[in-house]
Order: C-alpha cells, then structure tokens, then sequence
C-alpha cells in the first residue's frame, strides 16, 4: 500500500506535518484550486490512499480515477466540493473535523458583524481621505438585539456565546439537532426557516449547502426579515441568492451583509457586491488561523490514519455514513 496522502492546496500547518512524518507517510500537494483532471493526474502519478481536501473539487472523476483510495478527509467540515455519494459507492468514508476551526469562525463572524453594523470600513476611508463625519454621525447598538443562527452546529453555538456576550438574544433553527443543543447557548428554538427569518435582527449562517439550503436566503426570506437587518455568512455562498441580497441592501431593507463566502470562488473581478459598501468581504480565511489550521489539519489527517489502520472513528465525523450503509438514504444534518 501507497505510503502517500495527498493535501488539494498548498500547505499544512506543521503540527500535521508532524503527525504524517511520525506515521511514516510523505504528503503530496497540488495547487490551490486545481480542477478535478489535475487532481486526477496527483492521484493516479502518486498512488495517494488518502485525501485532505482543502481547495478544488473532488467529484466522481477524480474517485474513479483512483482505485487505491481508501479515505476522504475535509481540511474542516464544508463537504459541499466533495461528491459523498460517489465516494459511499466505493466504500471510502468521507470525514470532516468537526469543531476544529469553531472558535475561528466564530470570532470572524463577529468580526464580520461588529465592521459592517459599525460602518468601520467606511469611516476609516472617510477619515484617510480628509473628512471627519462626527457631526450628524449616527450608530447602532447590537446589545438587546436578536440573532438568529441557521444551524446549531459548534460554528454556530460558538458564535452564539459571543453574541450573548455582546448583550444579544439568540433564536436558532436546525430541524435536526437535538434539544440540548439549543439548550447549550440559550437559543430559542424555531419550528421553521420563515420563524427564524422574522426575528432575526442579524442572521447568521452555520448550515452546510445541499440541494435543501441552495439559495434559502432569497427575497422572499429576506423580506421576512425586520428592516434594518444584517446577514453574515461564514458558511457556503450558494445558501445566498446573491442578486435578492444585492438588491434588498441597495433598497436599505437589509442595511448590510457581511461575507466569508461566494457562490463561485473566488468571485469574478466584477463580482456584484464589489460595488455595494454596506457589503463587508473576505476571501474564505474565517478558520484560517494559526491556531485552528493546526487544529484541524492534525484532525483531518488523524481521521485518515484512523481509517487506514482500521480503528474505530467517531459516527458523527463521518458525513456519508448513511450512505456507505444504504446508498439511497439521504443526508438531513443541517451540523456545521
């Protein structure tokens, strides 16, 4: 058997680089956003049994292209570039590092809240270019508001905590998540998508994009939300209808939005947003940070290690467990 895992992106923080030297394994990397016929190539020149997917997709093409793969673990827990059921057919798990990059994200999140609702980016520009905009300058508190989570995975309750350390009530909605997890952060729990659009003064995403989340943030959920509300997305761009949250911030319904995440990445140098202030960007880094990369590079790589040597590896980490056991099952967790 191949002694090789191959890393889709450029690095690894060197806690995981560690652990795979210490197993006796080389790690192989390909660029950052290769398409699948380049992932293909690694893999078959490679003979990799194992993947850390990070950037670039790895649909069907590049599993087929690949009998010797034995495991797939996402560098995080976003497994929307990863073709599960394709892999269930070949018997090859699917892991994600749950909770790993949680507190990361988290604290963007709020970072992402705190510089759009503040108006931070303007202001510094405002101020570099000679003009100093106190007199008739009006903001807003967070404290005493509501936020809303869409899931209630560690993302989103590690989020939460934050929230309510800024003073803010918290409403969640994951259809699939026990009691306790709503219990944990405080948050109340709402029975549909609309109930938690309605009292979401800030929404925040923390649910994975499937056929079932495409595009659930449209217009018609976005009208739901009262006037003057933010939208912060450090999920999946595609949860977004990008026009409607384009068009509901120009109209002021929305008074601005805060994006970890595009639907196609990276966007276009005329992306839509790129014009719209209240619009606060940044290029998918939320968990990137010394801390979690080492987190949850040594997590993703412990999980292939774990399958290779046939331990037992926790349920929960494995997202396309239903389908290794049946494959016409489907996946429901809204877990990020």
């Amino acid at each position: 058997m191949s002694k090789t895992i191959l890393v889709t992106g450029p690095d690894l923080a060197a806690e995981a680089k560690a652990l795979a030297t210490s197993h006796g394994y080389e790690l192989v990397h390909t660029p950052a956003y290769s398409d699948s016929a380049v992932i293909s190539d690694y893999m078959a020149k490679t003979g990799a049994v194992g993947i850390v997917s990070r950037m670039g997709r790895i649909d069907a093409s590049v599993i087929e292209a690949a009998p010797q793969l034995r495991v797939i673990s996402k560098h995080g827990v976003g497994v929307d570039n990863i073709d599960i059921v394709a892999a269930a057919e070949r018997g090859i798990p699917v892991l994600v590092a749950t909770g790993a990059n949680a507190v990361s994200v988290a604290e963007h999140a709020i970072a992402l809240l705190l510089t759009v609702s503040k108006r931070i980016l303007s202001l510094d520009r405002s101020l570099r270019e000679g003009r100093w905009e106190k007199p008739g300058f009006q903001g807003r508190e967070l404290n005493g508001g509501t936020m809303g989570l869409m899931g209630i995975g560690a993302i989103a309750r590690a989020t939460g905590v934050m929230a309510k350390g800024l003073g803010m009530k918290l409403i969640a909605y994951d259809p699939y998540a026990p009691d306790s997890a709503f219990e944990a952060v405080g948050a109340r729990r709402c029975a549909t998508p609309q109930e938690l659009f309605s009292g979401s003064q800030v929404l925040s995403l923390h649910s994975p994009l499937t056929e079932g989340t495409r595009n659930i943030v449209n217009a018609e959920a976005l009208a739901l939300m009262p006037n003057g509300s933010y939208v912060i997305n450090t999920a999946r761009g595609g949860l977004v209808d990008e026009p409607a949250l384009l068009e509901a911030v120009v109209s002021g319904h929305i008074a601005g939005a805060g994006l970890d995440t595009f639907a196609s990445e990276p966007p276009g140098p005329d992306h839509i947003f790129f014009s719209q202030p209240n619009i606060v960007m940044t290029p998918h880094i939320g968990g990137v940070t010394a801390q979690a990369n080492a987190r949850v590079g040594t997590d993703a790589l412990r999980g292939i290690f774990e399958i290779l040597d046939g331990h037992p590896v926790a349920p929960e980490r494995i997202v396309n467990r239903a389908f290794l056991a049946a494959p016409s099952a489907h996946l429901t967790s809204m877990e990020k």
